[in-house]
């Protein structure tokens, strides 16, 4: 990168990390965001001064055919008008991930799907560490990946949690061990299509090898059946949760197992030993136990991590009890298949808070999955009309409307009855009231504080 004209578009956490690698790396940068100079953070502006990198904040570049490599980040649209000029200029169009596997060091893990990334991905992660491993954890995590990679040595593992928006613009990203959960509806706002969606998740395990290994969800045809369809050159190995596999991870005789390619089976633990709630989480741990195993760690450090790991924030979290009514933080549940995961693991009469920014979702499958253990809903956010609609025109009808997160948890709680639990899974993203969903179960986190100090 050194002498290149770059611009990095997108000043949040992926861009800003993105800036300070680039200066060092002897770029001449240049940065945008729609945001003005206020907005953004006053130390970082005064860097950008310092360094003399030129600003393009609350505006565009005049002449987009200066820049030989533009940088986006994850939440850019690589259709943007003025990002397509720069392409048909002959900029190259990459963003942070594929940045930090050019610029840094370290061998990387990396783990999409529609859910479950952030759970699989620590859980990956945590496995490594107990190994022995130098092990970061890093990606749509919340951590950009670049200021891992700068840091790493060759020996480093990388457990990257990779979002469709990431490997849109990637090029010679290449993982050592990849792994696709599952792959249900999201961000149709942005694919528009299902192929559209899947073949950007496949891009994970594009530039793979025999040697390799792909690690995918047997009872998710639409994902297993990305390895042929997109072309994974990468051994393929199945995780079931429903089936017995001739090779892979799966459940037998209530036991996590591993069958290897010699055809030995390899027990794990028991699946009742997991700490992690719901059926969904047994699928993370088969895909986390298939991605070590396959990764070169041995079966007792993956017992042990199993048994022990308690999940992760914002992902079906306890967060209080008051006369008897369970409060459960589900933020993290940001479309449909999520929050019905998070209803399946609850066992209580629920009443869920849901609702938020619009991806494009249908909301067909999510009121259906109330199945009796729903008992009211309490909507808030640009798409409670949209729900309520919904779960009206299937026949549910107690529904509360409210202003805000407080009068949500306010309603909620006054709805319920000893024994019940209130359910956060709101079933989409967070932008229309949070900057991100970490933001918004906090927020959730505190009216319930509050509501037990009244």
């Amino acid at each position: 990168m050194k002498g290149k004209k770059v611009l990095v578009i997108g000043m949040g956490r992926s861009g800003i990390a993105a800036t300070y690698a680039l200066v060092d790396a002897g770029a001449v940068v240049s940065v945008q965001d729609s945001k003005s100079e206020e907005q953004i953070d006053k130390a970082f502006v005064d860097y950008l001064n310092e360094k003399g990198v030129s600003k393009y904040l609350g505006s565009i570049p005049e002449d987009m055919s200066v820049f030989d490599v533009l940088v986006l980040s994850p939440g850019v649209p690589p259709q943007l008008a003025f990002v397509e000029e720069a392409r048909k200029n002959g900029a190259e169009i990459i963003g942070e991930l594929e940045l930090a596997y050019r610029l840094g060091k370290g061998h990387y893990i990396a783990i999409t799907g529609t859910n479950g990334k952030t759970t699989t991905t620590t859980l990956v992660g945590e496995i490594y560490k107990a190994a022995g491993c130098d092990t970061e954890v890093a990606g749509n995590i919340g951590i950009a990946v670049i200021s891992k990679a700068m840091a790493a040595s060759d020996d480093t593992c990388l457990v990257t949690e990779t979002s469709s928006f990431q490997l849109e613009t990637i090029d010679q990203f290449h993982p050592v061990v990849s792994a696709i959960l599952n792959l249900t509806p999201d961000h149709m706002d942005r694919h528009k299509t299902m192929e559209n969606y899947g073949r950007a998740k496949a891009a994970v395990f594009k530039n793979q090898t025999k040697d390799e290994y792909c690690i995918l969800n047997y009872d998710d045809k639409a994902c297993f059946e990305l390895a042929e369809r997109e072309g994974c050159n990468a051994t393929v190995v199945p995780f079931s949760r429903k089936e017995a596999l001739d090779f892979g991870a799966f459940v037998q005789d209530g036991q996590i197992v591993i069958k290897d390619q010699k055809g030995e089976i390899i027990p794990i633990c028991g699946a009742d030993e997991l700490q992690i709630p719901g059926s969904h989480n047994l699928e993370n741990a088969l895909a986390a136990a298939a991605i070590t195993y396959f990764g070169g760690i041995s079966k007792d450090v993956i017992a042990q991590v199993l048994r022990t790991f308690a999940g992760v924030e914002h992902r079906i979290e306890a967060c209080g009890e008051l006369n008897g009514v369970r409060f459960v933080n589900d933020s993290k549940g940001t479309n449909p298949d999520a929050a019905i995961k998070a209803i399946e693991a609850m066992k209580e009469n629920i009443l869920l808070i849901a609702g938020g920014y619009d991806k494009g979702s249908t909301y067909d499958e999510f009121v259906a999955a109330f199945d009796g253990r729903v008992k009211k809903l309490i909507l808030l956010g640009k798409t409670a009309p949209k729900i309520k609609e919904t779960a009206e025109a299937a026949g549910f009808h107690d529904i509360i409307m409210a202003s805000d997160m407080e009068d949500c948890v306010t309603k909620a709680y006054n709805a319920a009855e000893e024994g019940d639990v209130v359910l956060l899974s709101p079933a989409c993203a967070s932008w229309d009231m949070y900057d991100n969903f970490e933001q918004r179960g906090d927020h959730f986190k505190s009216c319930v504080q509050s509501l037990a100090k009244k």
